[in-house]
C-alpha cells in the first residue's frame, strides 16, 4: 500500500474513536438499575450548541417522555450563552431526541405500565461535531440495593488497598 492511503486509515481510526465528553449523570448510576443504553442525537439551536461545548450543561431531575410518538427530554439546563443576544434559547425547554423509529417503539413498548422509565445518563460530541445522548431505560433501585452497591464498592476499595 502506498504511504498516504495507510495515513489516512490511520487518521481515520484515530478520529473514530474521538469524542468529547460534556456531562455524565453519575447520580443515575446511585438512584437507578440501567437495563439498556441508546445513543440518541438532540435537537439544538445555534446557542444552545455553543453553551454545550463550553460545557453548560446540567442532568439534574432531567427524564425523557414521549409525546405523540416523539421522545423528549425534559429538565436538563443547558445555560445560556454569554455571548448571545435577544434570541438566546430558553435554559429549561424541552429537547426533541432523535432515535430510529424501530428504537422508539421498543422503548414506548418498555416503559408502558411497567416501574421503568428513561433518563439520560450522559452527553458528548461525536467525531462529526454532532451532540449525542446516551439515554438508559432504568429501573428504580430500592434503599437496600443502593446500600448494597455501596458496600461492594468499599469491599473493592479496600481490597485494592491492600494489594
Amino acid at each position: 500500500m502506498k504511504k498516504s492511503i495507510i495515513k489516512r486509515l490511520k487518521l481515520w481510526e484515530y478520529q473514530e474513536s474521538i469524542y468529547k465528553m460534556i456531562a455524565k449523570n453519575r447520580k443515575a448510576y446511585y438512584e437507578y438499575f440501567i437495563l439498556d443504553k441508546y445513543e440518541a442525537g438532540i435537537m439544538l439551536t445555534g446557542t444552545e450548541i455553543k453553551s454545550v461545548r463550553a460545557g453548560k450543561l446540567s442532568f439534574n431531575d432531567s427524564f425523557c417522555l414521549f409525546v405523540e410518538d416523539e421522545l423528549f427530554v425534559r429538565g436538563m439546563h443547558i445555560a445560556e450563552y454569554t455571548q448571545g443576544n435577544i434570541w438566546n434559547h430558553n435554559p429549561k425547554r424541552d429537547r426533541k431526541l432523535l432515535l430510529h423509529r424501530q428504537e422508539l417503539k421498543k422503548l414506548g413498548k418498555a416503559i408502558k405500565g411497567t416501574g421503568v422509565t428513561i433518563i439520560p445518563l450522559k452527553a458528548f460530541i461525536n467525531k462529526n461535531g454532532y451532540m449525542k445522548i446516551e439515554i438508559g431505560l432504568a429501573k428504580g433501585k430500592k434503599l437496600y440495593d443502593k446500600r448494597a452497591d455501596l458496600k461492594a464498592k468499599d469491599d473493592k476499595r479496600q481490597i485494592k488497598e491492600r494489594e
